[in-house]
């Protein structure tokens, strides 16, 4: 359900990152499962060997490696979908503990078997982020929230900034072409209390072009703070 194993090893190795076999074994049993999911639950349109490895895996590990998560980092990835990129990370990352966040039950229920079948340990939640982000449990309990989510930036700090901690860092994973988007969410930044650390732009070895945002959290968000989609839409921060 992947690339053969030598071939996924030179994939990653072009980004600098090595592979053990153990790691390879349980991204392969991932992408049988995904695969298997994906007949009955709508998980992914991109279902080819080459794509799982380097569109789904590598493009989950690499932004990872050229930002530094502090040792036994709690992450939250909003909108997981079929965990991406937290469940790829975690195999590379065994030190961290993740939550995956999504909205439709049925992907939970699959990120669930995945967490179980892989040993993730995984908090697996059904829910909207703007109605979990204020529940005291989750509300700014992390060290890092991610998504690589299609919303805009700004909806996607007012989803995700309530959810880090203070000193912490929302990093945002997007494709190319990103200045007016990120021009637009300054103001968001900084009424949920964030503050742009740094962008970094990358490639994936097919030169598909991605830029990772890293925004630091430097004050508690408001309580008001998410407000609901519709709020969301039609009054954007």
């Amino acid at each position: 359900m992947i690339i053969e194993k030598s071939n996924f090893i030179k994939l990653f190795s072009q980004s600098q990152l090595t592979v053990t076999d153990e790691q390879y074994q349980r991204l392969y049993k991932y992408s049988e499962l995904l695969v298997e999911w994906n007949k009955k639950v709508n998980l992914t349109a991109i279902l080819s060997p080459e794509d799982i490895s380097q569109k789904h895996f590598l493009d989950s590990v690499l932004p990872f490696s050229l930002f530094n998560i502090k040792k036994d980092a709690k992450l939250i990835d909003v909108g997981t979908g079929a965990g991406f990129p937290s469940c790829p990370l975690k195999i590379f990352r065994e030190d961290i503990h993740i939550t995956l966040l999504d909205s439709l039950n049925k992907r939970i229920k699959f990120l669930a078997a995945l967490s179980d079948e892989l040993n993730l340990h995984a908090e697996c939640i059904h829910g909207r982020a703007e109605e979990v982000a204020h529940k005291e449990n989750y509300r700014e309990k992390y060290d890092i929230a991610t998504a690589r989510a299609v919303a805009s930036l700004p909806m996607l700090c007012e989803y995700c900034l309530p959810f880090v901690k203070v000193g912490g860092y929302f990093i945002a994973l997007k494709g190319k072409n990103i200045e007016e988007e990120v021009s637009s969410s300054k103001n968001a930044i900084k009424v949920l209390g964030g503050k742009i650390d740094k962008i970094i732009d990358y490639s994936l070895p097919n030169g598909d072009s991605r830029v990772l945002i890293a925004i630091k959290k430097i004050s508690q968000t408001a309580i008001k703070y998410p407000r609901n989609k519709g709020q969301m839409t039609k009054k954007p921060l």
